[in-house]
Order: C-alpha cells, then sequence, then structure tokens
C-alpha cells in the first residue's frame, strides 16, 4: 500500500510538472530546433544561437512589462512608440554631447520612459479610461512626438560615440551586456512578482478587481505603477535599440507591441489577466526569436514571413493549450 501511494505522489507530481505551461514551451521549442537543424547547418551554432539572444533581449525586457499590465487585464498599444521617442530623445543629446556616459544615457531613456508610463497610468487609473483606448490614443501620440523632435531626420551611427554603440554590443566576462541587462530585469521582476505583497496584488486584480477593492487592495496605484514601470522598461530600451542598430529612427519599433503581446500569450499570460509566469514570457519571447531567425536562414519570402510567423505562433498556443488540458484533465483524475 505504501509503494502504491509513493507511486501515485510520483505520478500527480510528473503530471504537474509537465501540466506547466512552460514545460510545454520547452517542448516545443527544442522540437522546432530540431526541425529547423535539418534544413540548416548554421542554425544550430553557438554564433547563431547568441545572435537570437541578442536579437530577442530588448523583446524580452519590454515583454516583461507588457506581462505586468496582461496580468491586470489591461494591455499597453504604447510600447513601440515609447521605443521610438525614448530612443530618439536619447539619440538627440548623444549627437550632440559624445561625453555622456553610456549608463546615463539609459538612465535618461528610462527616466523618459518614466514620464510617458506615469501618462499612460494616470489615463488607466485615475481617468478609468479602457486600457486598449488610453494606449492606442497614446501610440499615436508618442509616434507623432518622435516625428516632430526628429522632423523626420535619423541619428545615425557616425554622429554616435563608440563607447555608446558598445554599450549594446559590448560584453561583461565574456557575457554580451544585452544578455546581463536581462538576467538583471528577469530576477527583479520575478522577485518582484512572485516574492512580494504587491506582486501578489496584480494577480488578484487580474483575477477579480471587485473583490481586490473589497481587499482593501489599491487598485488605482498599483495599475499607475505597473504602466509607469511598463515605461520605464521601454524607455530604457529604447536606449538599447539605438545602441543595438546604431540609428535612431523615427519610425522604430513600429508594430513592436503586437510581438509582446504575442510573447506573453505564446507564454502562458492568460489574456484575460490573472494567471502568467515571467519564466513564461522570457520562452515565449526566444520563441519568436527563433522563429524570425529561422525564416532568415531558410531564406523565406518576405512576402510569406509574417503568415508564417503568425500561423506558428496559433499553431503553438493552441497546442500549448491542449497539451495543459490534457495533462491537467489527467492529473485530475489521478486524485
Amino acid at each position: 500500500m505504501k509503494d502504491s501511494n509513493t507511486g501515485a505522489k510520483s505520478r500527480n507530481l510528473l503530471l504537474q510538472i509537465l501540466a506547466m505551461r512552460e514545460t510545454a514551451l520547452i517542448i516545443f521549442i527544442v522540437f522546432l530546433v530540431i526541425i529547423i537543424s535539418l534544413r540548416s547547418s548554421y542554425f544550430f551554432t553557438i554564433r547563431n544561437f547568441k545572435d537570437i539572444l541578442l536579437d530577442t533581449a530588448i523583446l524580452m525586457i519590454v515583454a516583461t512589462g507588457q506581462m505586468m499590465i496582461i496580468l491586470t487585464a489591461g494591455i499597453d498599444l504604447s510600447v513601440g512608440s515609447g521605443i521610438a521617442f525614448s530612443g530618439m530623445a536619447v539619440g538627440l543629446i548623444i549627437s550632440k554631447h559624445w561625453g555622456i556616459s553610456p549608463i546615463v544615457a539609459v538612465i535618461m531613456g528610462m527616466g523618459i520612459g518614466f514620464v510617458l508610463g506615469s501618462f499612460n497610468g494616470i489615463l488607466v487609473a485615475k481617468a478609468k479610461i479602457p486600457p486598449i483606448i488610453a494606449t492606442l490614443a497614446t501610440m499615436s501620440i508618442y509616434r507623432g512626438f518622435t516625428f516632430v523632435l526628429s522632423k523626420g531626420w535619423w541619428v545615425s551611427a557616425d554622429q554616435m560615440p563608440d563607447s555608446f554603440i558598445q554599450l549594446a554590443r559590448g560584453s561583461v566576462l565574456g557575457i554580451p551586456n544585452m544578455i546581463v541587462m536581462v538576467i538583471i530585469v528577469y530576477g527583479i521582476f520575478y522577485y518582484f512578482l512572485e516574492h512580494t505583497r504587491m506582486g501578489r496584488q496584480i494577480y488578484a486584480i487580474g483575477s477579480n478587481p471587485n473583490a481586490a477593492l473589497l481587499l482593501g487592495i489599491k487598485v488605482e496605484k498599483i495599475l499607475y505603477l505597473i504602466y509607469m514601470l511598463t515605461g520605464v522598461l521601454y524607455g530604457g530600451a529604447g536606449v538599447l535599440w539605438v545602441s543595438r542598430y546604431a540609428s535612431a529612427q523615427p519610425n522604430s519599433a513600429t508594430g513592436f507591441e503586437l510581438y509582446t503581446v504575442a510573447a506573453c500569450v505564446i507564454g502562458g499570460v492568460y489574456i484575460f489577466g490573472g494567471s502568467g509566469s515571467i519564466t513564461g514570457v522570457m520562452l515565449g519571447s526566444l520563441f519568436l526569436g527563433i522563429i524570425v531567425n529561422a525564416l532568415n536562414l531558410i531564406r523565406v519570402s518576405p512576402f510569406w514571413k509574417l503568415a508564417i510567423q503568425g500561423l506558428v505562433i496559433l499553431i503553438a498556443v493552441v497546442t500549448d493549450a491542449l497539451i495543459s488540458h490534457r495533462f491537467e484533465s489527467s492529473l485530475r483524475g489521478g486524485e
């Protein structure tokens, strides 16, 4: 009898592990890597995987903020425009003052993002404007300000000091700076969401905002906070974007907000709020990075690229949901 109980507990534990959205996504990513490696010998190399991580680093950072907003059943459509505006503003400053430290440039970008995100937070938390409407408006406002600020011109690589460009291209102890920044963001927000009272309250708001109010949770304050934090993240990411691509353009990151939402949904964040993990978002971002990289390597026509990306994302989400549902059903049946 004891062996039977032990076996049942082991089976339940295994089912619980397999039921995790992150586990299902890892399995899907491994399967995808194997398939792509059969088509391209260059894909399964250290250099290529390093490129994938560098290309998805900014997505991982910004998707972290988007995740917090989606957890409260909201959405921020202005993140792409926020990246462009903060990147352009700092790029223009750097082009005229080469002596500014790259770290100071990032802090400046985060400060600009703080203002943009705070404005979104006021519209959503205080003015009670639905997030999709508020951020749709600010998406156009921030993008318009970017064109006004730049007058339609670019800030190119020859207008930036090498120290600034190396911010996104350099490394620390052999680890690329971009990856270090992702690790720092992951560590901070993993702890914030999983091990702080306010982090748990964010999940509570998304699960049932009315119940959260009855429990004494300051919903307005938390909503403002997460939009502000998201602004800080995409403000800093805007500077990294300019450094990474060695140019500041008024149309940078156009449509990027859709990628952040996709990374969250693929990573298991419930679009109606209350459920999701930052680990899943990181894996979702990596999944998107692998898709884009693979399509480039196998030289898929640009006319088909967007359609294939959308189809693969849809298949991944549906497959992940089916796997999770089946294992959860099996787990309940084994109890």
